[in-house]
């Protein structure tokens, strides 16, 4: 059995004292960052303070944005409970949606970031393979958008990385037994393609910075997973 983003230190480092450090950090970096410092030497600077590991140091720069950037990306947040905002079809970023919920079904930290989104710290350097939760994980997103009824979605993702096919493969299988309509895209740079769809699903910064409008749909999922280990810096 896997389990995606886990790290035997993390038991030490995302607990108790260690913890409560990392949420004073927390705030020192979002003053920082309102200020106009970029967030590599801000988390480099406050976490050579407190002497954090580079996780922990990895933790904080995506749990915490300006609030200068949290206000855009509210201001494109497609609300959910407001469906005449919906377009018609949604387009998923794939790796960074599927990683994100084998990381929260495994047991491993997940972070509900000041943005509202939900990041982990498993990150995708070319390769992938499929593990035993990710049919799961596959099925959660494509439930939860049949939940808001959702007509279309697209799934994208990265040709570059191994097994995207098999990946491809599973999703299109899981498909067939929900009532959206579902397509998937292997291709070169998903990012680019993402940053100028509307009603994108992605918790990837760059991207939501740039994006037209995008949904926040995995808080809505993460939160039904028993015993997921979530937190808040």
């Amino acid at each position: 059995m896997s389990r995606r983003g886990y790290v035997p230190e993390d038991e030490k480092q995302f607990t108790g004292k260690q913890l409560e450090l990392l949420k004073k950090a927390a705030d020192e970096v979002q003053f920082l960052l309102d200020r106009g410092y970029d967030v590599k030497p801000v988390t480099t600077f406050v976490g050579n303070h407190y002497m954090f590991s580079e996780r922990q140091r990895l933790a904080l720069a995506r749990s915490v944005s300006s609030r200068e950037w949290i206000a855009k990306r509210d201001n494109k947040e497609l609300f959910q409970n407001e469906r005449e905002d919906f377009p018609d079809k949604v387009h998923i970023d794939g790796f960074n949606t599927v990683i994100t919920l084998e990381v929260a079904l495994s047991g491993s930290p997940v972070f509900l970031c000041r943005d509202g989104t939900i990041r982990d710290l498993a990150g995708l350097r070319g390769t992938y393979r499929i593990i035993d939760k990710t049919q799961e994980a596959v099925e959660r997103i494509l439930r939860q958008l049949d939940l808001l009824n959702i007509a279309e979605a697209c799934f994208y993702l990265d040709a570059p990385v191994s097994n995207s096919g098999r990946l491809s493969g599973l999703i299109r299988q899981c498909a067939e037994k929900y009532e959206v309509s579902v397509e998937v895209q292997i291709i070169p740079d998903v990012d680019r393609v993402l940053e100028r769809l509307e009603g994108v699903v992605s918790s990837d910064a760059i991207i939501l910075n740039r994006c037209p409008s995008w949904l926040n749909m995995m808080p809505g999922i993460v939160e039904k997973i028993e015993s997921v280990w979530s937190i808040r810096l």
